[in-house]
């Protein structure tokens, strides 16, 4: 006879699986595997729940998240645009001062 698991605990094993899949970006079968032995439940069972109800309410934040990342990766390639002008004319400065004959 099958068992029986609580709506919370179905909702809470696929937060777990989709918020792993979303944080290290590993297959979503590598997350359940993972979430399994911590929740009690088979794998198939996990993988039928994250198939009938995941995607559901998943589908708008990521996204969101995509957008806002995308928006932060771009300010810091401009940061390091920037930066890496600054370290080039500092070496070229550096550079012309190695060039210059010393006196004693």
């Amino acid at each position: 006879m099958p068992k029986k698991f609580s709506p919370e605990l179905r909702d809470r094993a696929v937060r777990m699986v989709y918020d792993r899949h979303a944080l290290e970006g590993s297959p979503r079968a590598h997350s359940i595997r993972v979430v399994v032995p911590h929740l009690g439940v088979g794998e198939e069972t996990l993988r039928i729940w994250c198939n009938r109800y995941g995607p559901a309410e998943g589908t708008s934040r990521p996204q969101d998240s995509l957008e806002e990342e995308n928006r932060r990766l771009r300010r810091e390639l401009a940061e390091t645009r920037r930066a890496n002008e600054i370290l080039k004319k500092a070496s070229a400065f550096f550079a012309a001062e190695l060039d210059r004959p010393t006196t004693k």
